[in-house]
C-alpha cells in the first residue's frame, strides 16, 4: 500500500494509528528478543559464577597447602637451629676443657 493511498483513505488519524500499531508491534518484537538475550546472559552468568566459586576453592586450598609447607619448613629450620646451638655449646665445652687441660685459664 502506498503512503498517499492510506493518507487519502484514512486521513492523518489513520496514518498516525497505523504508525502507532507498527510501533507497538516493533517494541513487542524487540522486547521478546531482549528477553531471550537476558535469559542467555543469565545462564552464562550462572556458569561464570560456578567457575569463579570453583577457582576460589582451588586458590584457598593452594594457599593452605603453601601455609602448611611453610610451617613444616619453619619446624625444620627451628630443629636445625636448635641442633646447631647444641653443637656450638658442645664445641665451647670441649674448647674450655682443652684450655684447662693445656693450662690456659
Amino acid at each position: 500500500m502506498d503512503f498517499m493511498a492510506v493518507y487519502g483513505e484514512a486521513g492523518m488519524i489513520g496514518v498516525v494509528g497505523a504508525m502507532f500499531v507498527y510501533l507497538v508491534i516493533s517494541m513487542s518484537n524487540k522486547s521478546a528478543k531482549q528477553q531471550e538475550e537476558l535469559e542467555a546472559l543469565k545462564v552464562e552468568n550462572r556458569g561464570q559464577s560456578e567457575t569463579l566459586e570453583n577457582m576460589e576453592g582451588m586458590i584457598i586450598k593452594l594457599i593452605n597447602r603453601w601455609n602448611q609447607s611453610d610451617d613444616k619448613l619453619d619446624r625444620k629450620f627451628d630443629a636445625m637451629t636448635s641442633s646447631i646451638n647444641d653443637l656450638d655449646n658442645q664445641v665451647s665445652r670441649i674448647d674450655g676443657s682443652l684450655s684447662r687441660i693445656n693450662g690456659k685459664h
